[in-house]
Order: structure tokens, then C-alpha cells, then sequence
């Protein structure tokens, strides 16, 4: 039977113990005895089709608390997990602007070629 959810905190990263799953989430023991469920769309970053493509009863996970009502305990898998921030490049604008200008031209070339070829085979073909 699950203890009182005095000592849960929403926010709070915990482990648990995945109890079951169905098509809607995974019903999560927590350390403290508490279950939890898991909706489907906070298991992955990515479109879960089904539940146990991700998990299986009795596989330990991190989960993040995400609120209590009612005696009901919210969990996310995909919250609790440290996300790597994406390392910002340190140039100067200069060189950002000449970087984007010389690969927007080499993107361009092909089409200017294409262009240009066709140009010329309708001044050819208008000649007497």
C-alpha cells in the first residue's frame, strides 16, 4: 500500500522501479513506496508508439516529480534527464557574415550553372 506523499516534492528528481506499463504511461514505485504513473508523452524526447518499446517492469529509472493531486502522482522520465545545452559559437558577427555569405554562394553555384546554360542554348537556337 503507498505511504503518505508528505515527503514528495514536485521538481524533485527521484529513482523508481517501473511496476507496469500500458498504452497510456507506466505505473512507477518510488523509493518511498509510492506509485506513480508516467504519461506516454513524458517517456522520450521522441514519439513513443508504444510503451514497452522503452520500458519494461522492473527497470529502475530517474524520474522527475512533476506534481501531486489528489493523491495522484505525476512523474517524466524525459524531464529527468540533464539536458547538454548547445555550445555557442564565439565568433565575431564578421565572420558569422562571411561564413553564411560563402556557403550561401557555394548552395547557389549549381543553380546559377543551370541558369546560365540555359541562357545560352536559347541564344543559339534563335540564331538564324
Amino acid at each position: 500500500m503507498p505511504t503518505e506523499q508528505k515527503d514528495i516534492i514536485p521538481g524533485q528528481i527521484i529513482e523508481g522501479v517501473v511496476q507496469g506499463t500500458t498504452k497510456f504511461g507506466a505505473f512507477i514505485q518510488l523509493e518511498n513506496g509510492t506509485v506513480g504513473l508516467v504519461h506516454i508523452s513524458e517517456i522520450a524526447d521522441t514519439y513513443v508508439r508504444d510503451v514497452k518499446d522503452y520500458l519494461q517492469a522492473g527497470d529502475r529509472v530517474r524520474v522527475k516529480i512533476l506534481n501531486v493531486r489528489e493523491g495522484k502522482v505525476g512523474l517524466s522520465i524525459k524531464q529527468a534527464r540533464e539536458r547538454e545545452r548547445p555550445k555557442k559559437d564565439k565568433g565575431n558577427l564578421d565572420d558569422k557574415l562571411t561564413r553564411f555569405f560563402k556557403e550561401s554562394d557555394e548552395r547557389l553555384q549549381p543553380l546559377k550553372l543551370t541558369k546560365e546554360t540555359k541562357r545560352r542554348n536559347k541564344s543559339f537556337s534563335d540564331t538564324p
